[in-house]
């Protein structure tokens, strides 16, 4: 089996398409196009669904993504370990949250293509239970995740604490709400909520799920930028990051709202699958520099 043949069926999946995998590799499309088809030959079976758009894996197709992917990882660890010295290169396919991407996601990884000049990066953003989705199934390297305070990572990953993230419950001023305000009130109101899937929006679900009370979204919206807009104007209560209020034009037209036996709290972690390889320096390098970053960050919200 010819390694190059892997690497373009696995550009082609990642890209969902010839074309892209034609630019990402620096190859002709014939030529993206015979390595794939010259895989298929080997294995026996059709690897990609040709009528989709983009380009998907068939049944088969995935889990030769999979094996495939640890087939490139475990010959860069093999580079590595027999030249210990050598500069770790390849891809760093890196998964980031939205909230951490919201504390200042650009100086983390300047630093690390500073120290990792051969490293290509690659940076998908997603919710934290679809990055770890994803982890599992070999398609991140690491990832930036939150996720509910009290609830761990899967044991079958590598797990660094980035430490405890405060949420803030805010709501319109002009709904002068009293304060503080219980948790059976907070479900009789509205949420400007993330999509499902949110770290946020799970932590305040076992809150509710709890207290055997509703939870009533009325709005959902990815921007944060939206959420805080709808929320000024009356739309509903939300949480948001301390960074993002901070920032805010609207931070004005809200007001932080204590609440009763209620402190939403997420927690950030970079996660890896073991062994980290040769990518254990940037892995964590990229965890020192982001948990710096979130402090910081606190700091200057605060």
């Amino acid at each position: 089996m010819n390694t190059r043949d892997v690497e373009a069926f696995l550009a082609v999946v990642e890209t969902g398409s010839i074309s892209g995998a034609s630019a990402r590799l620096n190859l002709t499309q014939p030529g993206v196009t015979r390595r794939v088809q010259s895989l298929e030959q080997t294995l026996g079976v059709e690897l990609l669904d040709r009528q989709s758009k983009p380009l998907r894996p068939t049944a088969a197709g995935r889990q030769a993504y999979e094996q495939g992917r640890r087939l490139v990882g475990v010959i860069a660890d093999l580079r590595s370990g027999v030249l210990p010295q050598q500069e770790p290169i390849g891809e760093f396919r890196l998964g980031i949250t939205p909230y951490l991407s919201e504390a200042s996601l650009a100086a983390p990884i300047d630093r690390l293509r500073q120290a990792f000049g051969k490293l290509e990066i690659r940076v998908v953003a997603d919710w934290s239970p679809h990055l770890i989705e994803q982890l599992l199934r070999g398609e991140l390297d690491a990832a930036g995740i939150c996720i509910a305070d009290g609830v761990d990572p899967p044991e079958s990953l590598t797990a660094g604490d980035l430490g405890a993230q405060p949420v803030l419950l805010v709501a319109a001023r002009s709904l002068e709400l009293e304060q503080p305000i219980s948790l059976k009130d907070l479900a009789r109101l509205g949420w400007v909520m993330n999509q499902d899937g949110c770290g946020f929006r799970t932590a305040i679900k076992r809150v509710f799920d709890a207290a055997h009370l509703p939870l009533h979204i009325s709005v959902e919206a990815l921007s944060s930028d939206l959420r805080l807009s709808l929320i000024a104007r009356g739309m509903g209560v939300g949480l948001m990051t301390p960074a993002a209020l901070a920032r805010s034009p609207l931070r004005e037209d809200v007001e932080v709202i204590e609440a009763q036996d209620f402190r939403p709290l997420v927690r950030a972690w970079l996660v890896h699958r073991p062994p980290a390889g040769r990518l254990a320096s940037p892995i964590a390098l990229f965890a020192k520099e982001l948990r710096a970053e979130l402090q910081a960050t606190l700091a200057v919200a605060a």
